[in-house]
């Protein structure tokens, strides 16, 4: 398994901007083949960050993510949303357990 996981810093002015996009995101990425979880959440203490966490069952299915159209459309709308940084990890998983 693979987790993806970051964080985006934004202009909290345009927080409503980057909700609708990733709402929209999210929801066709979880039809993928491959995906196990796929979520975008607001930072509570701060707004201005937008984590991204991402679980999938192989490469494969993440690299096919890559591909595909809402994915394009994605990029392309955060070319209108000002993105003061991002930091964007790739884990690999060996197991997990409950806690």
């Amino acid at each position: 398994m693979l987790i993806v996981s970051g964080v985006f810093k934004i202009d909290p002015a345009q927080r409503e901007m980057v909700r609708e996009t990733a709402i929209e995101m999210a929801r066709a990425t979880r039809e993928e083949a491959g995906c196990i979880s796929y979520a975008f959440y607001v930072d509570l203490e701060t707004p201005a960050n937008v984590r991204v966490f991402e679980e999938w069952e192989s490469q494969e299915a993440l690299e096919a993510h890559f591909q595909t159209p809402h994915m394009a459309t994605f990029r392309q709308a955060l070319g209108a949303i000002t993105i003061k940084s991002r930091a964007i990890w790739r884990y690999e998983v060996s197991g997990q357990e409950k806690l």
